[in-house]
């Protein structure tokens, strides 16, 4: 698989989303993002970043690591993750990135509950599907609902999951900014200019801090192993895939092979023909054949 580094850099890598989305001094582009997402919902007027290491009340309990975390002015927290592939248990880890979040407001010492939680919202931008995800639908709104009327119940802990290799918009077809937000995200990396659509002052903003050729060479080092480490796992997947394949279609063979094999002997038999006899022909063996 060849890879080329485009003009502007790869959001979807670790440091291209870290160097977009995770600085301070451009957090007005993380709050469009966001706002994009809830609109609606709610509006975020200001963010702070915080800490993306979360240690446990004792040393026995596992540290987290969020790719971002940031507070909101009415002290919401929200979790911004990057996914390159679905992995085993990935939804219970997010439930469990979030539940830490919450069992840090309570104070301790408190046995009691006379205290209002704040809200927690996790974003997760995922470069795979959901199994059992239906088709044409990328972006799930994930709260806790009364199942019989379908109402939240409880309206301060929520989860967005975009499944970016679903949208499948082109850059005539995009209507809202929230559209433009997953294309840039999706194709920024391939483009070769800012396209006509993305005119709005926060994607521009976007693009210019995107330039490559504009890093440092400290950030063009750091960008340069983001993309290698990206790029050995996408082969390694791809390679796994291919071999995953093959092997598919040896054991397909092997078992057309088998059947003919089955009945051919069977026919032996029928005729009379010592075992041994068929067993040499076939290349299946005596026990196989004795018991057709």
């Amino acid at each position: 698989m060849e890879h080329i580094i485009g003009r502007f850099i790869d959001p979807l890598s670790d440091f291209g989303f870290k160097h977009l989305f995770g600085n301070e001094p451009n957090k007005d582009i993380l709050i469009d993002f966001l706002n994009q997402l809830f609109k609606g919902q709610k509006e975020i007027a200001d963010l702070t970043y915080s800490p993306t290491e979360r240690a446990g009340d004792h040393d026995q309990l596992k540290k987290v690591f969020f790719d971002l975390l940031c507070t909101g002015a009415n002290g919401e927290q929200f979790i911004i993750e990057m996914q390159r592939a679905e992995q085993r248990n990935f939804r219970d880890r997010t439930v469990f990135y979030t539940s830490r979040l919450i069992n840090e407001q309570l104070p301790k010492g408190q046995s009691h509950w006379n205290i209002e939680l704040k809200e927690v919202y996790l974003i997760a931008i995922l470069e795979f599907n959901f199994r059992e995800s239906p088709a044409g639908e990328y972006l799930h709104h994930v709260a806790l609902v009364n199942t019989n009327t379908h109402e939240i119940f409880y309206n301060k802990l929520a989860y967005k999951f975009l499944e970016l290799p679903k949208f499948v918009k082109k850059e005539e077809e995009l209507e809202t900014d929230l559209d433009k937000w997953f294309y840039l995200l999706k194709h920024m990396s391939h483009l070769d200019k800012v396209p006509a659509v993305l005119n709005k002052r926060v994607f521009q903003k976007v693009f210019k801090i995107a330039e490559v050729s504009k890093l440092t060479k400290e950030e063009k080092a750091m960008y340069d192993s983001s993309l290698k480490a990206k790029w050995d796992y996408e082969n390694s997947i791809a390679y796994a895939e291919e071999k995953a394949e093959e092997r598919g279609i040896e054991k397909g063979i092997e078992k057309g092979e088998y059947k003919k094999a089955i009945a051919i002997a069977r026919e032996l038999k029928k005729e009379g023909l010592a075992i041994e006899f068929i067993a040499k022909t076939t290349k299946l063996s005596i026990e196989e054949i004795e018991k057709l």
